[in-house]
């Protein structure tokens, strides 16, 4: 058989590969954001607040984030074709059980366990897309094409949940992932071949997995909870302080163990270790935006479900055209310009989702704040994952893959947490100060106060009393532009960290030995 018949039965076995590989990130990445235009509905028929709709969205990014390296390792040993099948089948199982959850504690639970499933997934996808494309260049044009359309399961994820949610209801946006994972199975089984990492470890590090799973568990539990039961509470203290010094503990325990399940060395190299710093900063403000801003337009701009997910959509289209494009840039001309510039635009466009109020017009409020974030997210989101990849040995690519993964996951952990913190403190403070001075009955200031207590925006104006109504608005405006600033700060940070670490054509050996 000649070098081109081989090449050409190569070509659709490489395609078969990146769609699996694709749909197997894609259906992990979209339960991430399909739910947050669903949270109003789901928080009206279970009867949850802000702290339940906060763990449906954390109690999945955290046992996503916490066991990814695990999943990588798992892949890295056993194969990663077997892993990605049997986690593909456990996420079509808990998507079923999310689907059918008849209260709030069981779509915790399904959730929790969802993340789990969705562990093995993820860290594999970019390692056997690494195995397979070994040509540099076509491995930049994949890995960008990887990205954008993981990126657009990402943000279309609002605009899919909202039509669902309107069209038929909250639970099919659970069911909604059962199609996807099933043409996955076929293609891993028809066209993915087995690989593994040559030099895996013999042992599973389940220390180091339980530490980190308890270091931000426990750091997300206070941040959710402490607003609800007051910051002095015994058991957020234990959380935070608990959760802190499981991950301070975390790379003590690893840098005695043989086998770890991080490898320490991957930190010598500058691009690995300021890529995933910029990656925090970028997926803590994709993570802000895509919780609150949804619901800012759905519970004050009074946005219905399919409508707040269509104001995402332009998002999707810069992504899916641009980001292939990034990445073939970021191979030919390096990546350190675009994780810069692609940063501090995110940083500009949440900037101008300050502008929103609960009359902003959707041309000219809305819509220039998404195109900047989007241009933003796809300058960045391809060269960003190269570099990664490229800043390590191949051996290490699915622990490379899994950790940036996980600086992601908990990116928005800490975003949905942390930015929850920051509205309920300002909008409990800001309606107290603004209704201070208002002539309220026993009756009105009862419903003041109860609103004040749901920082969610789900608060219905027209049930206030009259003198009150525009101090509330206005007080949860406040809150929400808050949150943007915040994110606004991360991203920009993650700007700064690659202009500052990334050194352009290097990699990870030849970093080391420089």
């Amino acid at each position: 058989m000649t070098t081109e018949e081989n090449h050409s039965q190569a070509r659709p076995a490489k395609r078969g590969t990146l769609v699996a590989m694709i749909l197997c990130s894609g259906i992990v990445f979209l339960q991430s954001t399909v739910i947050n235009v669903a949270l109003p509905s789901i928080g009206g028929q279970l009867e949850t607040g802000l702290s339940g709709l906060q763990w449906i969205v954390d109690g999945y990014i955290l046992t996503l984030s916490a066991l990814l390296i695990l999943g990588g390792s798992l892949g890295d040993r056993y194969g990663r074709r077997r892993v990605m099948t049997i986690g593909l089948v456990g996420f079509g199982l808990t998507s079923m059980a999310c689907g059918l959850a008849p209260s709030t504690p069981w779509l915790i639970g399904a959730r929790f366990l969802q993340g789990v499933a969705g562990a093995l997934l993820v860290p594999g996808s970019l390692a056997v897309i690494r195995a397979v494309y070994t040509d540099r260049e076509a491995r930049g044009e994949a890995i960008g094409q990887w990205s954008g359309w993981s990126g657009i399961t990402t943000v279309i994820g609002p605009l899919l949940g909202g039509w669902l949610v309107d069209s038929l209801s909250w639970r099919w946006v659970f069911f909604i992932s059962v199609p996807f994972i099933a043409a996955a199975v076929w293609l891993m089984l028809r066209y993915v071949p087995e690989t593994r990492a040559e030099d895996a470890p013999e042992s599973i590090d389940w220390l180091g997995a339980a530490l980190v799973t308890l270091g931000l568990g426990g750091i997300a539990y206070g941040l959710i909870e402490g607003p609800v039961v007051g910051w002095a509470a015994p058991s957020v203290l234990l959380g935070l302080v608990g959760g802190a010094a499981s991950l301070i503990l975390f790379p003590i325990v690893e840098a005695r163990k043989r086998e770890p399940m991080v490898p320490l060395q991957v930190f010598e190299s500058r691009n690995f270790s300021g890529a995933n710093l910029t990656t925090l900063g970028v997926y803590f403000a994709l993570s802000g935006t895509s919780f609150f801003v949804v619901l800012y337009l759905q519970n004050v701009m009074d946005y219905s479900a399919l409508a707040a997910g269509m104001v995402l959509a332009p998002m999707s289209l810069l992504l899916l055209v641009l980001s292939p494009v990034f990445g073939r840039l970021s191979g030919e001309r390096g990546a350190r310009l675009f994780m810069t510039v692609g940063p501090l635009l995110c940083a500009g466009g949440l900037l101008l989702f300050t502008r929103l109020h609960a009359e902003a017009r959707f041309l000219t409020e809305v819509l220039p704040a998404v195109l900047v974030f989007g241009s933003g997210m796809s300058a960045t989101v391809a060269p960003l994952t190269d570099t990664v990849m490229s800043a390590v040995r191949d051996e290490h690519s699915g622990i490379a893959a899994a950790f940036n993964n996980v600086v992601s996951r908990v990116a928005g952990l800490l975003a949905v947490a942390g930015l929850g913190v920051v509205v309920s403190l300002s909008f409990s403070r800001g309606v107290a100060s603004r209704t201070a001075d208002l002539s309220l009955d026993d009756e009105a200031e009862a419903a003041v106060e109860a609103v004040a207590e749901d920082p969610t925006g789900a608060f219905d104006v027209e049930a206030l009393p009259l003198e009150a109504r525009s101090a509330v608005t206005s007080s949860y405006t406040t809150a929400f532009n808050r949150a943007m600033i915040v994110s606004a700060a991360m991203a920009g940070l993650g700007g700064v960290f690659a202009w500052l670490t990334i050194r352009d054509g290097a990699s990870g050996d030849e970093e080391r030995m420089g």
